[in-house]
């Protein structure tokens, strides 16, 4: 089907748990101002130095039991919360959709992390006993799992572990379900909780975390700088309420901003180091599925990540299909790398983007490295009268590359 007869996909509700807050207005705060909510941790393991960690963590109490009859991870909790305040700002506690025709499609990266470090530590280190619901709470479908008994979702149920691209995948394939009437609606996004002493000695480990700085622990990631050293851990869940337009018009629900384009491939060159071609060719397949020209799109929220590989081959790749003149951003300087959760709150921003016709800087971006030859939006948000058409870009760990495109309502 191509993209003019396929129904427009709409975006009706909107729910977060981020480190730059819980609602849409602090979101959007933290968003246009460039307010990093990176600080510093010290990581302390029996055995170990000490490690000095850059963190964006969530304000989120994930002890509350009306979630779930059964214990909940972190992420999971997290993941219920969004999907919760999503549901509620697309109207549906008036107007529940047919349960055969709602879909749940979630990604997350290292789903119940929080569960197995809990899970690891309580036999090894202390000989305890294991919970009988550590199978649960650990694997990896278990917020979709959630989400689907808490709404009554009996379409498909899918989660997706692509990394960095997980939530993003995870929106995609639901835009194409819906465009190809195996659903009218579908929960989406994803979610990460990976603050626990073992996944973070990890990532640091390999070498691609930042430094806090001493003076300034907030600035620490510092996307397409030329003094870049790596990202800041987050944690975090966002969900999205998508359905065809047709299906929000017939319950009284309006959208404002549709997402119009979708695309994911593989690198098949190395497990981490990104590769350029790979990312054209998601994002030129990206634009293919809107029916858009690179010179329609008015801004990139970057997968920019601020390690030395990552951000050198975006920028190759952007450069070469969109030339000088596109505005890019990436928002990981402030709100952290929230991996499986990337993509939604990085989709997000842009519909943001979309909504106030304004771009998000990037935060701490004060000398971009000469190498990249773009339109960095840094120091203060950027006026973007008239906006149409924004993309996420987000490239993982092995090689899995998703693109999404927004559009603004004519």
């Amino acid at each position: 089907m191509s993209p003019q007869a396929s129904p427009r996909i709409g975006v009706t509700g909107i729910g977060l748990v981020t480190p730059m807050g819980h609602t849409l207005s602090a979101f959007d705060d933290a968003l246009f101002a460039g307010r990093s909510a990176v600080t510093a941790q010290t990581l302390e393991i029996a055995g170990l130095d000490a490690m000095l960690l850059a963190v964006a963590a969530c304000d989120f109490d994930d002890s509350e039991k009306s979630m779930s009859r059964l214990p909940l991870d972190r992420g999971t909790a997290m993941a219920i919360a969004a999907a919760r305040s999503a549901w509620k700002h697309a109207g549906l506690d008036e107007t529940p959709p047919d349960g055969e025709r709602l879909g749940v499609y979630w990604g997350s990266g290292m789903g119940g992390a929080a569960s197995f470090d809990a899970t690891s530590q309580a036999l090894y280190r202390d000989q305890r006993r294991i919970r009988p619901t550590a199978v649960l709470t650990t694997m990896p479908n278990a917020a979709v799992a959630e989400i689907g008994l808490l709404f009554g979702a009996r379409g498909a149920a899918l989660s997706y572990a692509c990394a960095c691209a997980s939530s993003a995948v995870a929106i995609g394939e639901a835009m194409r379900a819906i465009r190809g009437g195996w659903l009218d609606i579908a929960i989406v996004g994803g979610h990460d909780a990976m603050l626990t002493p073992a996944t973070m000695a990890a990532w640091h480990s390999m070498r691609v975390t930042a430094p806090p700085p001493a003076d300034a622990p907030a600035s620490a990631c510092r996307p397409f700088s030329v003094d870049r050293a790596g990202f800041a851990l987050g944690e975090g869940a966002a969900a999205l309420i998508i359905e065809s337009e047709t299906h929000a018009l017939a319950r009284g629900a309006r959208a404002s901003q549709f997402l119009s384009g979708y695309a994911t491939n593989c690198d098949s060159v190395h497990m981490t180091n990104p590769d350029p071609g790979g990312q054209v060719r998601a994002m030129r397949a990206a634009l293919k599925d809107a029916g858009l020209t690179p010179d329609q799109i008015g801004y990139i929220n970057a997968h920019g990540t601020a390690t030395g590989a990552g951000d050198a081959a975006e920028a190759t790749s952007v450069l070469d299909l969109f030339g000088t003149g596109t505005p890019i951003s990436s928002t990981k300087a402030i709100h952290g790398h929230l991996l499986g959760g990337g993509g939604v709150v990085e989709l997000i921003a842009i519909l943001r983007a979309l909504d106030h016709e304004k771009l998000p800087p990037t935060a701490h971006l004060e000398t971009p490295d000469p190498a990249f030859s773009l339109d960095f939006v840094r120091g203060a948000a950027r006026s973007a009268r008239g906006l149409r058409h924004a993309m996420s870009n987000s490239f993982a760990f092995g090689g899995t590359n998703a693109v999404l495109i927004a559009s603004q309502s004519a």
